[in-house]
């Protein structure tokens, strides 16, 4: 890959037909100004959130030569889709679909963004996501959704996707969830044994979810039950925001801290760098230097 100069340009919103949801599919499309063959990291938001969040994220994979596309799933509060919708309770299975969507659609994406024809490079996608994005990402690397017998769910793996990072990445269902995500969120019941994609798990040690009766070990469940390569990165005094991943100054950061996203920021880039690009050794190199930092923010183990 040649690397890019930094300048970053966007487009939004690029509108996908997607006939079988409801709505069409808009997205987001960040990309460095300059250089080519460029990866791509295919991004899935948090609850809520929409093609604009996460620009602490976006705004530096694409300042380092990543292309990044961030659709708008159906729970966006942009779209308004209430529980009384029929599509409510499909709207995990409808989040993945978008991932796929994106995926069959990238060269109308490229076409899109002024000066990206012809700059993608199809053999380096990696998917990312934040909380039950990093759920949604999760699927397209091999997690399936267990039923109430534990029987596995359909197969949504993409072998068009290389790697990924899951952020604050929800653990295993059944007994421990709380009664009230056991009854409202039936989906969240993930298996994670045939999660043979590599990938990042970055989860905060402060991170105690609402909607399980576990502590913060259950947001590292992505990295201890599913087969290697895996990564985990465990973040000192990190809430489920991470230290704001989701926006600059949004109002769901409870534990800001700059320097954390910075981290974040530099690891993942890091990451991807090398899951994607087997000669590149840098995350072994960035994995050695945190172990050895005396002000680090995390820890990093590998398997």
């Amino acid at each position: 890959m040649n690397h890019p100069d930094g300048v970053v340009i966007s487009a939004r919103p690029v509108v996908l037909p997607a006939p079988d949801r409801g709505e069409d599919l808009r997205v987001r499309v960040s990309a460095p100004a300059t250089g080519d063959n460029l990866p791509v990291i295919v991004f899935s938001h948090g609850f809520g959130s929409s093609l604009d969040g996460y620009a602490p994220l976006v705004d530096f994979w694409a300042a380092n030569g990543f292309v990044v596309i961030q659709p708008t799933h159906l729970d966006s509060r942009t779209l308004n889709v209430t529980p009384e919708d029929p599509r409510y309770p499909e709207i995990w299975r409808f989040r993945v679909q978008d991932l796929t969507l994106v995926l069959d659609q990238l060269d109308r994406l490229e076409a899109a963004v002024p000066g990206l024809a012809g700059r993608l490079d199809r053999d380096r996608i990696a998917t990312a996501g934040h909380s039950w994005g990093a759920q949604t990402a999760s699927m397209l690397l091999g997690a399936r959704v267990l039923d109430a017998d534990g029987v596995p769910g359909k197969d949504l793996s993409d072998p068009r996707i290389r790697a990924g990072v899951l952020l604050a990445v929800p653990g295993t269902g059944g007994a421990d969830l709380t009664p009230f995500a056991a009854e409202h969120f039936s989906f969240m019941s993930p298996g994670f044994a045939e999660m043979t994609t590599p990938a990042l798990v970055i989860a905060g040690d402060k991170d105690q979810s609402a909607l399980s009766v576990r502590g913060p070990e259950w947001f590292t469940d992505a990295y201890f039950l599913s087969p290697g390569p895996k990564s985990l990165l465990m973040l000192f005094g990190a809430e489920h925001s991470l230290g704001g991943v989701s926006g600059y100054s949004v109002t769901e950061t409870t534990d800001e801290s700059p320097e954390r996203v910075a981290l974040i920021q530099r690891l993942t880039s890091v990451f991807l760098r090398s899951a994607l690009d087997l000669a590149d050794a840098s995350w072994a190199t960035a994995s050695a230097e945190l172990a050895h930092d005396a002000d680090r923010l995390g820890e990093i183990e590998t398997r």
